[in-house]
């Protein structure tokens, strides 16, 4: 019986040591996060996203983006590298291929579709398909490692996330994983960057944001609307380079894509509900640290709910759509498309959610 509880013993030093002293990548830093009203108020639970028309992405996943192209078709971005294109009777074919992650899409004027690849960087995409690579740095050799959502002025200039200079996603096995080690860190890495694409330069248009993602420029031109996972929140820069400032605060979920709506609003999606127990230990970065050293299946992980709103330019919540049974889940945003519908996005997804919607219906 001693030898037994000697071995015990042993076992529960070494697990407590393990716990506490086992090396991690990530390096917590403390912070308060807002308290969580959850699905109250303008947040308020509804059932808006269960009539989703689903259509299957031929065996690929991982719908994160969509925009409509110059030929009114809707082109997808997949996990695989694939960017797909889905047809008016809704056949699926492989438009082009990155040979990386596609996350943001935004076609171009032109007819030019720009791609936020979080393991190559911002890539163009033409006509054909051919995919080439704009930039992968920026003019001080700072490299890009997990270039999220893209959006493009007036004057052709583009505007892109880098998710965080401290976990690339293809470094440490993919856009989750790596969002995961930035979420928990939280030490404010993101920024986003602005391409120019008459000198070819890319530069640090803002930075100091927890987790850079959704990024979008208002239809006036004069401002960029940027999306903080990892505060919860949405940001307006003014365009010239003036201060920022918070529109929508407190969120209570993972903030995602921000898109453009036709009437100047904004889709903005939630991946997931907010984590309570990560909110708790914010202020404890050592707590964190020995999460991080926990199994897989114990570790930190997105809830299944489907989310999506719909923001004015000052923030305020115009509308909420929802799926409580999580279906379709993961939801990253929403696209307007013709004919009084639009397309939900997701992370995980196997399919595309297509809704008939009505504002406020």
């Amino acid at each position: 019986m001693r030898n037994i509880l000697w071995f015990l013993a042993v076992v529960i030093a070494c697990l407590v040591a393990y716990l506490a002293l086992w090396p991690v990548s990530v390096r917590p830093v403390a912070w308060e996060a807002p308290e969580n009203a959850g699905y109250t108020g303008d947040f308020t639970q509804n059932n808006r996203l269960e009539a989703l028309e689903l259509i299957g992405l031929d065996g690929r996943t991982g719908p994160e983006d969509a925009d409509i192209g110059p030929d009114g078709l809707i082109y997808v971005a997949t996990h695989d590298g694939d960017i797909l294109r889905i047809g008016k009777d809704g056949a699926v074919t492989s438009f082009a291929q990155t040979q990386g992650r596609p996350l943001g899409l935004e076609f171009a004027a032109d007819g030019t579709l720009y791609v936020a690849d979080a393991y190559r960087g911002l890539l163009a995409v033409n006509r054909t398909g051919q995919v080439t690579l704009l930039t992968d740095r920026t003019e001080d050799g700072s490299p890009v490692l997990y270039a999220d959502d893209v959006d493009i002025a007036a004057d052709g200039t583009v505007y892109f996330s880098d998710a965080s200079t401290r976990f690339g996603a293809q470094a440490v096995g993919g856009t989750l994983p790596a969002s995961v080690l930035d979420l928990v860190e939280h030490s404010a890495n993101g920024r986003i960057l602005k391409y120019d694409p008459v000198s070819g330069k890319t530069t640090v248009f803002a930075d100091g944001i927890n987790f850079a993602n959704g990024v979008a420029v208002n239809d006036a031109g004069d401002a960029v609307f940027v999306v903080e996972t990892g505060a919860y929140r949405v940001w307006r820069f003014p365009i010239d380079g003036g201060p920022g400032m918070v529109i929508l605060d407190n969120l209570p979920g993972f903030p995602d894509n921000i898109n453009n709506a036709p009437d100047g609003t904004f889709w903005v999606g939630l991946a997931s509900p907010r984590n309570a127990i990560m909110d708790k230990l914010s202020g404890n970065p050592f707590l964190r640290r020995v999460i991080m050293r926990l199994p897989e299946a114990m570790k930190p992980a997105p809830t299944r709910y489907g989310f999506i709103l719909r923001i004015d330019a000052e923030g305020r919540v115009l509308e909420t759509l929802q799926d409580p049974t999580g279906n379709f889940a993961l939801t990253t945003g929403a696209v307007t498309l013709p004919g009084g519908r639009i397309a939900v996005t997701s992370l995980t997804e196997p399919v595309l959610g297509v809704l008939q919607y009505t504002a406020g219906d």
